[in-house]
């Protein structure tokens, strides 16, 4: 217990304003504008990714993701507030000799005016939406990118909301398979922006549901799941060498609301306490976390309790202590191409013979927006 309140007391004295760490380097937008109406453009967006996972525990496998994506998008900037997008997202994992590995078709139509934007499509989703790494697995960015469905965002100073509904898997009439959908929100609400200080209240979402009244599957009870947590965050910008000492803290909950309930816990919960410095030699962090009965929907595996380990599959621990140091480092090497580097070791501090492990992680990525031509009318 003493070495417990040590780490909680650790965590909560320095002072981000983000979720996790800053993967805005990733992000790929497309927004329209009053320069843009009439013009056609070419969005180009390449993702290269080394990820590597030297674990062996009972909850997270250790393997390696390695490859690319690309995201080739054509858009028609209809109107000053709407923009239309056709394009393709492509995956090779290096080492895999039969092709590409996924291939999806890419469509959205985006509505935007003053702090509102309304998408119906491809989504601005993934690590995007922003959640703590306990509820949405930052491997998903390489795993699983793309969502469809409808989202709302809201972007304002003192105020923001990311409201999303995926479709995951549709069925039509005597499919066996069962229907599955999710979604959510995240928002943050600040307080305080004043001399370098700002203070934010998060909360966040995320419900996934099966079912389905048209299949012929039996035997698959129905699913509805829910993931939330609230907190605070707190930081202050300090200057060139030091930018930024932040802590941002979490109160997470699980929820089974399914009527048959087949899982091994109905609820829980978990502590997330995240604190780190930022500096112009790298982000350093040490995250910290605390589950009790917690099961995630798309959250790391490392963090719940009900074991998906390819070995281990269906291993329950109902109390859950993981301590993570984490090391970023992230350049604009050129104009477009950024580069992330991350080492992020952790300690189970339930399982002290395999205490010390370590996941690392190389990103290179580049994006630009090539106008073709303009329409004229």
């Amino acid at each position: 217990m003493k070495k417990h309140l040590f780490v909680i007391l650790l965590l909560s004295l320095a002072h981000s304003v983000y979720a996790q760490l800053n993967n805005k380097y990733l992000y790929n937008r497309i927004r329209p504008a009053d320069s843009l109406t009439n013009e056609v453009h070419l969005n180009f967006y390449n993702f290269n990714y080394v990820r590597n996972y030297e674990y062996s525990n009972d909850f997270h496998d250790g393997y390696t993701l390695y490859g690319t994506q690309l995201e080739p998008q054509l858009t028609y900037f209809a109107h000053p507030n709407l923009a239309i997008t056709a394009g393709a997202y492509l995956r090779k994992d290096f080492g895999n000799e039969r092709g590409l590995y996924d291939a999806k078709p890419l469509f959205n139509v985006k509505y935007s005016k003053n702090n509102l934007t309304l998408v119906f499509g491809s989504l601005e989703g993934n690590i995007q939406h922003n959640y703590i790494e306990p509820i949405y697995n930052f491997e998903r960015k390489i795993t699983t990118p793309i969502e469809y469905g409808t989202q709302l965002l809201i972007e304002k100073e003192k105020f923001n909301l990311d409201a999303w509904i995926a479709w995951e898997e549709m069925i039509y009439r005597g499919d066996a398979a069962k229907e599955r959908v999710a979604g959510g929100f995240t928002a943050d609400i600040t307080l305080v922006n004043n001399k370098g200080w700002k203070l934010g209240i998060p909360a966040q979402a995320l419900v996934s549901h099966i079912g389905g009244q048209i299949d012929v599957v039996e035997g698959i009870p129905l699913s509805t799941l829910f993931n939330g947590a609230t907190g605070f965050t707190l930081s202050k910008n300090i200057g060139y060498h030091i930018k930024q000492v932040y802590t941002n803290n979490y109160v997470a909950a699980y929820k089974d609301n399914s009527p048959n309930k087949v899982r091994a816990y109905n609820g829980g919960f978990g502590l997330w306490l995240n604190a780190g410095i930022e500096t112009r030699w790298g982000n350093f962090a040490g995250s910290y976390w605390k589950g009790n009965q917690f099961i995630t929907i798309k959250g790391m595996p490392l963090y719940q309790s009900v074991s998906e380990n390819l070995n281990s599959y269906g291993y329950t621990q109902k109390h859950r202590n993981i301590l993570m140091l984490r090391y970023v480092f992230q350049k604009e090497l050129l104009p477009n191409l950024f580069l992330d580097v991350r080492f992020e070791p952790h300690f189970d501090l339930d399982n002290s013979e395999k205490n010390l492990q370590f996941n690392q992680s190389f990103f290179l990525t580049y994006r630009e927006n090539f106008k073709l031509f303009k329409i004229k009318k």
